[in-house]
């Protein structure tokens, strides 16, 4: 007997994809990646050369988590205040705006449709 759920093949191809995405940028890595660490967290940041220019992969070797940005992606991080911070790490692997295609799914259904 195998237990499964639903999702699982799309769960299972997403995080396939995921893998290849980040090898393909780790193929065109430039240097060697800073790590850093405490007690709590560590973190591999690489950069990498895309087709539109320069990104940092910042990878988290625990969780298997990975982002690649870019410059703007990066800067945008010097504007946010310290709760915003603090509010990302309260709520890990969620998001910190409502998804609107949610919304408008979930009046759908309270419509009836």
């Amino acid at each position: 007997m195998t237990i499964g759920w639903e999702g699982e093949r799309e769960d299972a191809d997403g995080a396939a994809r995921a893998e290849r995405e980040r090898l393909r940028l780790l193929a065109r890595a430039q240097g060697e990646p800073l790590v850093l660490g405490n007690e709590f967290s560590e973190i591999r940041v690489t950069k990498v050369e895309t087709r539109n220019g320069a990104r940092l992969l910042v990878e988290s070797p625990r969780s298997g988590q990975w982002i690649a940005l870019c410059p703007l992606e990066l800067e945008a991080l010097t504007w946010q205040q310290t709760a915003t911070f603090s509010e990302m790490i309260g709520h890990p692997f969620g998001s910190l705006v409502e998804d609107e295609s949610l919304v408008e799914d979930e009046s759908l259904v309270e419509d009836g449709e």
